[in-house]
């Protein structure tokens, strides 16, 4: 399919999406959501693609949503149009999706980024929610996602000053996995996409629900889904593939079944 605000490659078993509006930071537009969530549809539903690498290209990630766009509307429209609830897609995406950001991971940016599994960040990133300074606050997750993350101190900072914080200290506060020469980013989270590509794709799926429901239920009830889901995997072909082949000092092969 032809995209006009998106780039998508396909070297199975990865997929590289790229935000391809240079010309304004890669803003996030209705049309841009749309074509993002829509091609991370027809990706989910691809058994040829095990990981996807999601990034705004050498120079930056996206500098928040299209301000322009939003400017002059009401609370009404907001509500109708559901811009930020339209990120769902994204958020459930069910295989590993890997951020490669450089430059400004701002504002509607910075939570695509928090909304993806691992964070590759180039020397030059910069993660920040700089909503405040419009007379707002994030409205597609950056509230939650950020104290989850970095903790409420760190949280309340980003909200309430509206600072951008480097890649190192996005870093220390555990919100990026790997900080890289900014050329190198994206290579490195392509190589972490194939890494994580060559594991069981059922397995993968299924640690991937497990660790999210970390962040949302409580820890009886996490410990249970935990449990279910380890012994379902005993009923998957890759489980004797990957334990077999353990034993007989060799490479699994896996098929997702």
């Amino acid at each position: 399919m032809a995209y006009e605000h998106i780039l998508v490659e396909i070297e199975a078993p990865i997929a590289t999406v790229t935000l391809n509006r240079p010309k304004v930071l890669n803003a996030l537009s209705p049309d841009l959501i749309h074509e993002l969530t829509s091609a991370l549809a027809d990706l989910d539903a691809d058994d040829s693609v095990r990981a996807v690498v999601l990034t705004g290209g050498a120079k930056v990630f996206a500098a928040g949503a299209d301000i322009g766009d939003m400017a002059d509307r009401s609370a009404v429209d907001q509500l109708s149009r559901d811009q930020t609830g339209r990120w769902a897609p994204l958020a459930g995406f069910s295989k590993p999706l890997i951020a490669a950001v450089n430059g400004y991971a701002l504002g509607g940016g910075c939570e695509v980024a928090l909304m993806c599994d691992m964070i590759v960040a180039g020397e030059t990133a910069r993660f920040g929610q700089p909503e405040i300074n419009l007379g707002i606050i994030p409205g597609a997750g950056g509230t939650q996602r950020w104290p989850r993350t970095a903790g409420k101190y760190a949280a309340m900072e980003v909200m309430l000053t509206g600072a951008p914080l480097t890649a190192q200290r996005a870093h220390e506060l555990g919100i990026v996995n790997k900080v890289v020469p900014a050329e190198m980013t994206i290579p490195v989270a392509e190589r972490m996409a194939r890494q994580v590509a060559e594991k069981p794709p059922l397995a993968a799926r299924m640690a991937k629900e497990a660790v999210l429901k970390a962040f949302e239920a409580p820890l009886a009830e996490g410990l249970a889904s935990e449990r279910k889901s380890f012994y379902f995997l005993f009923a998957t072909e890759d489980q004797k593939e990957g334990m077999h082949a353990f034993l007989e000092k060799r490479k699994g092969v896996f098929k997702g079944r």
